[in-house]
């Protein structure tokens, strides 16, 4: 993994070394409205991101691939993350802080990462989930390209209710 220049971000790869600010971002009650809770502590968080310096999963069918979102003057401001399936597909995910919400600043990460995605680790499909009234995430992955998959794909996929399954093929950036 390299970092990777966004313009107004910069993705790091994601280490131990980061828990600590990253404790701090994920601590942003807003960013669960939606799903989750934050994490119980920044130990808990370190042993986490210690687990995903590996890079693979467990079985090594899957590279875990995590960057944290810096911003300059600013520090560290959320995460995108992908899992590059053996068959050349990845799922994504990210968060920012609320406090950079609306800036343009997710789409320039998520959008940096997906090409990085294509042009290091050949991904030629994206699918993300996302809950059905987190409307900033899904105009957000709209922009990017990614439509709602067919329905006989999202009767396949261990999705709950209250969430859509998006797709998007890797052939544009």
């Amino acid at each position: 993994m390299r970092a990777i220049d966004a313009g107004a971000v910069t993705l790091e790869p994601q280490t131990t070394q980061h828990a600590g600010e990253m404790f701090a971002v994920l601590s942003d009650p807003a960013i669960y409205e939606h799903e989750n809770q934050p994490p119980s502590s920044v130990e808990w968080l370190r042993v986490r991101f210690g687990k995903l310096e590996s890079r693979r999963s467990a079985d090594g069918a899957e590279q875990w691939l995590n960057w944290v979102v810096r911003r300059a003057g600013v520090g560290l401001i959320g995460y995108v993350q992908a899992t590059v399936r053996a068959d050349g597909s990845a799922a994504i995910a990210y968060e920012l802080s609320s406090a950079h919400w609306g800036q343009g600043l997710a789409r320039r990460a998520v959008e940096a990462m997906l090409v990085e995605l294509m042009a290091r680790y050949r991904v030629t499909a994206f699918d993300a989930v996302a809950k059905r009234g987190n409307f900033r995430s899904l105009r957000l992955l709209e922009r990017l390209g990614f439509a709602p998959a067919d329905s006989n794909r999202q009767a396949l996929s261990e999705i709950e209710p209250d969430e859509v399954l998006l797709v998007r093929d890797g052939g544009r950036p």
